[in-house]
């Protein structure tokens, strides 16, 4: 891929979680340009949407109402446009079976949302550079993201 920017959407309920994001994301060394959403429905019409931009990655809250991270992911990976789009877990829990079963439905990361800024930064960079150069190739053992 190697983009000069990349179109980053994130769906997370939580507006402190969005700030947090957001603003590490403006801190790291790979320029982007994010679109944010509450929900899973809102990031289901916003990918649906005529208007929008195609994003290049996109950040998924495992938690949120109305539409949780496992149905969202389900209805992305059924969407021909975006079957090799790379969906990122981003979630505060941590459960090897959960895990398990996103990598299996076709997560390309899980990112546990870690406690401090600066890891903030430093995941989202490792992130973002493994979308930006592998386009989508990973070893198994990469799956989950950590310092």
């Amino acid at each position: 891929m190697n983009k000069t920017l990349l179109n980053v959407f994130l769906a997370d309920d939580d507006s402190d979680d969005r700030t947090f994001f957001s603003d590490a994301l403006r801190e790291i060394p790979i320029k982007t340009k994010i679109s944010e959403f509450n929900n899973g429905v809102d990031l289901m019409a916003g990918l649906l949407s005529e208007t929008n931009e195609t994003p290049d990655v996109i950040f998924l809250d495992l938690k949120m109402p109305m539409m949780d991270g496992f149905e969202c992911l389900a209805d992305i990976r059924e969407l021909e446009k975006y079957a090799n789009t790379p969906v990122i877990i981003y979630s505060t829990s941590y459960h090897p079976k959960e895990i398990i079963r996103l990598d299996e439905m076709g997560a390309s990361l899980y990112l546990q949302k870690p406690s401090s800024y600066n890891q903030l930064k430093t995941l989202l960079h490792k992130c973002l550079s493994y979308v930006n150069n592998n386009e989508g190739n990973r070893n198994d053992k990469e799956f989950v993201i950590s310092i």
